[in-house]
């Protein structure tokens, strides 16, 4: 009995030192001076930055009111939510209807091609402020898939043949600089006499902004993946040579891997290059996202405009660095060296 409370008091003892030792030693300081660092001071900035918008917009007077605080915007953001709920409800009701009616339709023996037109209808509601998101991310996203899929193979050839990289480099350095707005009319024209269907897959608005977004992520790939292609360690390459590797295996095993952080460090600018040209292609052309709620409720003027207007200027920034940072855990998760991936 005596030793047992013994070994009870000497593991309580040890316990209790152990959790002082905690305490007291480096290791609390690094938990928290990782958390002031990475929650702490954030939080702090954003509150700092919340104070002084909200300061500064009483102090801004504008033709609409004054300039919408923190307050006003997240109102309006709850106020698109309920608007978007509500819209969604009457598209559930829209289609029950339509059940009812070809449930009727059926039992009374109309003709199937009566059927097949009533199946057929689709609801044409107001797109909501969600709507768009999702046309612009799903546009935006086409893009960005599209220019890939050129820019890298073009990248790789152009970064292991210097011939290549010679007749390409005018042509890049000529079209890297050219604004999306520029693009923009062109592209519309060329879809308008070259897309020409009864019934089209794609939307021509959609096709507009996305070749839009297709040409202004081309360039930051490209010269990304050329320059990561061609700065491979020549050690590497000399071993190729003595193995005498077939191109596509000496492409898969060396020059792909050590090339792979240049190569995401220009998709992930390619992809920020992206969003920021679809939100202002589908302002100047009014197709369907982001871009054209900014500008309707620009063009609406009424006393929430402004206030909505933030609500998407907040959005695009939010979603902006989501795709950021998407891009970053898609480099940790395929690249093989962790220390070289950028934040």
């Amino acid at each position: 009995m005596i030793s047992t409370l013994r070994n009870q008091k000497t593991f309580e003892s040890s316990t209790l030192d152990a959790v002082l030792n905690y305490l007291s030693g480096d290791r609390l300081l690094a938990l928290t001076g990782n958390l002031a660092r990475n929650v702490l001071v954030p939080m702090a900035a954003i509150l700092v930055f919340l104070m002084l918008w909200k300061v500064g917009a009483q102090q801004v007077q504008t033709s609409l009111g004054e300039l919408p605080g923190p307050d006003r915007v997240w109102e309006q953001s709850l106020a698109l939510y309920d608007e978007h709920k509500a819209e969604r409800e009457r598209e559930a009701a829209f289609y029950d209807r339509m059940q009812v009616r070809i449930d009727k339709a059926i039992e009374a023996g109309k003709p199937a091609e009566r059927i097949e037109k009533m199946q057929a209808r689709r609801y044409t509601g107001t797109a909501t402020f969600f709507d768009q998101i999702i046309t612009s991310l799903l546009t935006v996203m086409t893009g960005f898939v599209i220019a890939t899929m050129i820019a890298i193979p073009l990248g790789i050839m152009i970064g292991m043949s210097q011939t290549l990289y010679q007749a390409f480099n005018p042509i890049i350095q000529l079209f890297k600089p050219v604004s999306p707005l520029a693009w923009l009319p062109l592209v519309t024209m060329v879809v308008s006499a070259v897309y020409v269907s009864d019934d089209p897959w794609f939307s021509k608005s959609f096709l507009n902004s996305a070749i839009t977004v297709t040409l202004c992520c081309l360039w930051p790939t490209i010269i990304n993946t050329a320059v990561g292609v061609s700065g491979v360690n020549k050690d590497l390459l000399n071993v190729s040579r003595v193995l005498r590797l077939s191109w596509l295996t000496k492409t898969v095993k060396i020059i792909l891997p050590s090339s792979l952080p240049m190569m995401f460090t220009g998709m992930r600018l390619s992809l920020g290059i992206g969003w920021m040209v679809l939100i202002a292609a589908e302002m100047l052309a009014q197709n369907p996202g982001l871009g054209k709620f900014v500008w309707d409720e620009f063009q609406n003027g009424s006393s929430n405009s402004l206030a909505r207007i933030m609500v998407a200027v907040i959005a695009i920034g939010f979603i902006g660095f989501l795709l950021d940072r998407g891009m970053l855990m898609l480099q940790r998760a395929v690249s093989w060296d962790k220390s070289m991936v950028l934040r």
